[in-house]
């Protein structure tokens, strides 16, 4: 349809009365079907234009639907602010020829409020100021209960039930619905179906079937989802972790199909719950619900039995003493507490790792560029060079020694004729383990020891000049058969 800014409409109500009213300036381009106007001389209401007029009698006859058939939500008033909870049609418009080319609804003021999605997560939390008190969001998922139960009470079907189609006042967490003709409608004679519904939300049952097809059981599912996830901090109940890494990586659609719901009362097969919910710290009727609501075969609670329970949750809070964010549902205690307790340790020790240099074989990796392996193996051939050199020298002064023993002992042979034979002996059997100890120890600084052949002739040269020694320095027969009787 052409622009329509500052164009005149006749205003078509329930009770058949009609008005004109002005369009003013766009408000926003709306979704596919229209783009969204303010009124002249109205700030209380806005006028949402279809973008293709060739399905006018159509969505004239799913509008009256839902002019005759409305749920009972009316705005709330909080010190003098009006807050419509619902952007269902005030009015159908016509244009001159009498085509319907959109409807009238309650002006919901989108700067005041957030999506759903935009409250389960704490960094887009903290990046929108939006409070961090978790029974906000108990009392957020209330009221989308309470709303989706009237729209049920009508026969009426959310189906495109998901965070970023919900909205909550910041201030209050009072839900704020819009596109409404997006609904299943249930009219005087005929429904008339939804026409989208995202992955991530679709029931199991449903997988196979088409919009205008499923009703009920839909939003049972997806309302149990965002319950949920409003509950376990942006957790998905078909998220988690699987618990076998060469498995093929199913996507969370795929996980609803299959039933893996990861937080009932018996293990999931494919995954584990995700590190950081909070699902065991939930009160047991809640986790029954659940159970109810994702498990094969489980009679699917509800709206009115989600309110139900939430209304008495949100009765019997208890405060956490750490912090006056927190509130906890069971004598276990704070679940959030313990999951921030968690996720700042597990940072702790990512952190360390980071600061920690990965290595290969003792090596750093950083230091595993081509010039470095270059330079370091250059630098180890200097070293053993300097090695070897320092090896062959202490041989040297090694044979040095142990060739001029004999005459160095022979300066203390009055010393050494004062000592036995036998205590000669056991000094000498201490000296030749010192030697071969020494070998073996020093054998990784001075790489020539390693050779065995070198270290065992080393050994037998000193042993034959120690004997040479002691036979000199005793003056023992050099025939020893002179010592027989």
């Amino acid at each position: 349809m052409e622009e329509a800014q500052n164009k005149t409409f006749n205003a078509i109500y329930a009770d058949g009365t009609f008005k004109k009213i002005v369009l003013s300036d766009v408000l926003n381009k709306g979704g596919a079907s229209g783009k969204i106007y303010r009124i002249k001389d109205n700030p209380t209401l806005v006028a949402k234009i279809f973008h293709n007029t060739g399905k006018s009698s159509t969505n004239r006859k799913k509008l009256e639907g839902m002019l005759l058939n409305r749920p009972k939500f009316d705005p709330v008033e909080i010190d003098g602010v009006s807050y419509p909870q619902i952007a269902w049609p005030e009015a159908i418009l016509e244009d001159d020829k009498g085509f319907c080319v959109g409807y009238l609804m309650p002006m919901i003021n989108m700067e005041a409020a957030v999506s759903l999605d935009h409250l389960m997560q704490k960094a887009i939390r903290r990046k929108l100021n939006l409070t961090e008190k978790y029974a906000y969001r108990v009392f957020a998922a209330y009221n989308l209960a309470s709303m989706v139960t009237s729209l049920h009470k009508c026969g009426h079907y959310i189906v495109d039930l998901k965070p970023s189609n919900v909205f909550v006042y910041k201030d209050n967490m009072l839900v704020a619905m819009i596109d409404c003709d997006g609904f299943s409608i249930l009219g005087e004679k005929n429904r008339y179906p939804a026409e989208f519904v995202s992955e991530e939300y679709i029931y199991p049952e449903g997988m196979n079937l088409s919009c205008a097809e499923m009703g009920e059981e839909q939003d049972k599912f997806a309302l149990a989802v965002i319950i949920f996830k409003l509950l376990n901090n942006g957790i998905h109940p078909f998220s988690g972790v699987p618990r076998k890494n060469n498995e093929k990586m199913l996507t969370i659609q795929n996980r609803i199909e299959e039933y893996h719901y990861a937080y009932g009362l018996w293990p999931d097969s494919y995954q584990a719950p995700h590190p950081y919910s909070i699902h065991e710290y939930f009160d047991k009727d809640t986790l029954n619900l659940f159970e109810r609501a994702f498990t094969r075969d489980g009679d699917r609670p509800t709206a009115y039995e989600w309110q139900e329970h939430l209304w008495k949750l949100m009765h019997h809070l208890k405060q956490c003493k750490k912090d006056h964010n927190h509130v906890y549902f069971t004598s276990k205690g704070c679940g959030l507490c313990m999951m921030e307790e968690k996720f700042t340790h597990d940072m702790s020790d990512i952190r360390r790792q980071l600061h920690t240099p990965e290595k290969i074989r003792g090596i750093e990796v950083s230091k595993l560029s081509f010039e470095n392996m270059q330079k370091d193996k250059k630098e180890k051939a200097a070293l053993n060079t300097k090695m070897q050199k320092i090896s062959w020298a202490i041989i040297g002064l090694y044979m040095l020694f142990f060739t001029f023993l004999s005459p160095m002992l022979k300066m203390g042979s009055s010393f050494f004729s004062n000592i036995s034979l036998g205590i000669q002996g056991i000094v000498t059997t201490c000296i030749m383990i010192l030697i071969n100890r020494s070998f073996h120890k020093y054998s990784n600084i001075f790489p020539i020891f390693k050779n065995k052949s070198i270290t065992d002739m080393l050994q037998v040269y000193a042993l034959i000049c120690i004997i040479i020694a002691l036979v000199s320095v005793n003056d023992i027969p050099k025939n020893l058969l002179d010592l027989a009787p």
